[in-house]
């Protein structure tokens, strides 16, 4: 019998999720929030890439990495919460191997893109602040198209390995993930042999990736700032720090709840005496910043709260 053949007989045909363990009482009601926020998530990132869509004046290279975000953000969110509801309202926790590999999959290459979205943005805004004169000659639609390509490709590139790392490993039977969808962690440590290659890629993956972007951020907003506060009128300060701020924001809500995730599920196992607290932490960065990212731009950016109204507007005189 060939490798391929033994190593194929070792993986399990499927999987079963049991949502978030020590709460399956209150399966029902914890679904009622999540199902809330996907739904303000899926209006919001709509919404926001409607307008940006149908108003050229916002076709500007903020605007359209924020088109590219609200696309990030609602692939990361329909990628799992309709398997979540589903097994916190159904109990329909079983999932194929194969279908596991592909959210998994699917999980973390649209976050290390969305990463990458934000990096891109941190430069826009760099561009915009520090060398205004030439902004539009730098970000012009073909660079902004190669970045988003780039980003695409290094999100695959990254994540893919996880695919051949997970197959490579014999599971005995183990068939019972208490997560609510599949991760690469999650699913290694079903492994009945040892995972060390799993988790020193992961932790080179998240810091090389989602580290080294979260620094590049960090330095561009050094030189943002420095030149802010450089600028002679208060007004002119005052917009580039509404600007910043806003895009600040979204850093934060993306990025905090990441890196505590990732943090406590790899080295705080025996510090956070709960494990549906890791399965919460990880429910909520697929959830918070798609709901968050939207209302933070919307209330922010008069550019798109205006055209927003306008377009409300006019689908009410047509009604």
């Amino acid at each position: 019998m060939s490798a391929s053949n033994i190593s194929d007989n070792n993986l399990p045909a499927t999987l079963f999720l049991t949502g978030i363990p020590g709460l399956e009482w209150a399966h029902t009601w914890i679904a009622i929030p999540f199902c809330a926020m996907y739904l303000v998530a899926l209006a919001g990132n709509a919404s926001l890439i409607l307008v940006i869509l149908t108003d050229g004046a916002l076709h500007a290279p903020m605007y359209l990495f924020l088109c590219l975000l609200s696309l990030t953000d609602l692939a990361l969110s329909s990628t799992t919460v309709p398997k979540m509801l589903a097994i916190l309202w159904l109990q329909a926790g079983e999932i194929s191997f194969g279908g596991c590999l592909a959210q998994m999959f699917c999980v973390h290459s649209i976050y290390a893109l969305e990463s990458s979205v934000l990096l891109a943005m941190a430069f826009d805004r760099y561009v915009a602040i520090c060398n205004p004169l030439r902004y539009t000659m730098i970000l012009n639609h073909s660079v902004i198209g190669r970045i988003g390509l780039v980003g695409i490709f290094r999100s695959v590139a990254i994540v893919s390995p996880f695919i051949f790392l997970l197959r490579r490993l014999p599971y005995c039977q183990h068939r019972v993930m208490a997560h609510t969808y599949c991760e690469h962690m999650g699913i290694a440590r079903l492994a009945c042999a040892n995972i060390t290659v799993n988790i020193v890629y992961g932790l080179t993956v998240a810091l090389l990736a989602m580290g080294l972007d979260s620094i590049l951020i960090a330095i561009s907003y050094g030189f943002i700032l420095r030149a802010v506060f450089h600028l002679p009128s208060h007004d002119a300060q005052h917009k580039a720090l509404s600007t910043c701020g806003s895009h600040l924001g979204v850093i934060l809500v993306f990025y905090i709840p990441a890196f505590f995730s990732f943090l406590t599920h790899r080295f705080g196992q025996h510090r956070v005496p709960k494990h549906h607290v890791h399965i919460f932490l990880a429910n909520l960065y697929v959830l918070v910043p798609p709901v968050l990212n939207p209302i933070i731009y919307g209330a922010r950016t008069k550019e798109i709260r205006s055209q927003l109204l306008r377009l409300l507007h006019l689908g009410k005189i047509s009604m």
